[in-house]
């Protein structure tokens, strides 16, 4: 059986099971949520699939994005992550992760759920797109990325929230003729 899918999804085999099994799946864990918006940040400027294709190596390279190991990570660690070839080498980008790491635990220790944070903005529930051209951003991914700067993230522009809430399900872009829509 031929399932319909959204008209970005290549046929590449990775991104058809990321697009089938994760993409737009609703994700409530705040550390998954926070990798998620990490690696977002690491897709400014390129293509999803360049980010997708180097998870594993990012997961190994952040300690399984723990934000409590990698808010203790040095100028060192900045060092030797720009030279693993597993990663996309960007210094503000890896940057960006350790301080993300950092606004995480800060969140947290104020007694600030990440998830619930996030999830808050749609009331608890996915949006759904009814119909028309899927937008870069919203007004919506702009306040978010405002919170977001203001708790101390970066690399969390409107386009980029928006993307991470396609992804962590918090709003359902797939397309009305996909399979995977409204599951």
């Amino acid at each position: 059986m031929n399932k319909t899918r959204c008209s970005w999804v290549s046929a590449d085999p990775l991104y058809i099971q990321y697009h089938d099994t994760e993409w737009g799946v609703p994700e409530r864990d705040p550390r998954a949520l926070w990798e998620c918006l990490m690696l977002e940040g690491f897709q400014a400027g390129l293509s999803w699939i360049t980010v997708l294709k180097r998870r594993e190596g990012f997961r190994a390279a952040f300690q399984g994005f723990d934000p409590a190991v990698v808010a203790r990570f040095t100028a060192a660690d900045v060092n030797r992550l720009m030279q693993d070839p597993g990663i996309i080498r960007a210094r503000a980008k890896i940057e960006a992760t350790i301080g993300g790491a950092k606004a995480f635990l800060a969140m947290r220790d104020k007694g600030e759920d990440f998830s619930a944070f996030a999830w808050g903005f749609v009331n608890g529930t996915p949006l759904r797109r009814v119909d028309g051209a899927v937008p870069a951003s919203t007004p919506l991914s702009a306040d978010i990325s405002k919170a977001l700067k203001a708790r101390g993230f970066k690399f969390v522009g409107p386009t980029i929230v928006y993307a991470w809430m396609q992804a962590t399900g918090m709003v359902d872009d797939h397309a009305p003729e996909c399979f995977c829509r409204a599951r």
